[in-house]
């Protein structure tokens, strides 16, 4: 906790206690080549690596991801694992990408064909009853005790399909908690589908993007989506709703059958 001055619109002031959202540089390592640096909570790491390889592809499945070991340094936390299968790959033609970036003038071009590189489609789902949006959107205050004590925090959480939240997660970072989420669900033995992902971020590409990687068949934000998202989740089959309050929420894309 640390004591700072609340300041009032008439000019008084009162010395207040809070409390800052933890963050830190968190380096991630896969198979001995360092892969990137986020800026991150440091807690439920090793939910962070294996959901932030299966969000970017690396991974089919948690048994993809092995040996994580997390280690706190001087300047930040690295994150090391073990990559088989498919990520072994991906993670050589990251790592190429990589070094061309600052040589090369097709990199721009090169990154611009994976962004827009079809996502798999989605497994076919029921509708989404919206009543269970209510009910998962009540109980995600009280699951969200780094959010409650500092304001600042960001939760990425799944529901069952009648909006009882069986997981949550809580960074810094918007795409971190739904990293986080998706790694502990991934660990856990248990998927994204049936139920929904519930997301307290601004629902962008990327956000879209890692659902869909990580298994979830419906994914609900309290924003609206940009236009590349809802294009996104059109395209893959992902039923998306959006601007989701207590009193209503917003249908952008029903992927079901």
């Amino acid at each position: 906790m640390v004591q700072v001055a609340s300041v009032f619109p008439d000019g008084s002031r009162r010395t207040v206690s809070r409390e800052w959202v933890p963050e830190a540089p968190v380096a991630l390592e896969f198979n001995g080549l360092s892969y990137a640096v986020m800026m991150a909570t440091p807690a439920d790491l090793a939910d962070f690596a294996t959901g932030f390889a299966l969000g970017e592809g690396l991974a089919a499945n948690a048994g993809d991801v092995s040996d994580i070991a997390v280690s706190e340094v001087d300047n930040g936390w690295i994150l090391r694992a073990t990559l088989a299968s498919l990520g072994v790959d991906q993670l050589g033609e990251r790592v190429r990408a990589r070094v061309a970036e600052s040589s090369c003038g097709l990199c721009g071009i090169e990154n611009l064909e994976a962004v827009a590189k079809p996502l798999p489609p989605v497994a076919s789902h029921a509708p989404l009853d919206p009543g269970a949006i209510f009910a998962a959107l009540g109980e995600l205050r009280s699951r969200q005790p780094l959010a409650d004590a500092t304001g600042g925090a960001h939760a990425a959480a799944w529901a069952d399909t009648e909006g009882g939240i069986g997981c949550v997660r809580e960074d810094v970072g918007r795409h971190n908690a739904l990293d986080k989420l998706t790694g502990a669900m991934a660990r856990a033995g248990r998927p994204l589908s049936p139920g929904f992902v519930l997301s307290t971020a601004r629902c962008s590409y990327e956000i879209v993007e890692k659902a869909v990687r990580g298994g979830a068949t419906a994914l609900v934000t309290i924003s609206l989506p940009t236009t590349m998202a809802a294009e996104r989740a059109a395209a893959a089959g992902l039923s998306l709703w959006a601007l989701a309050r207590e009193d209503s929420v917003l249908l952008v894309n029903d992927g079901s059958d």
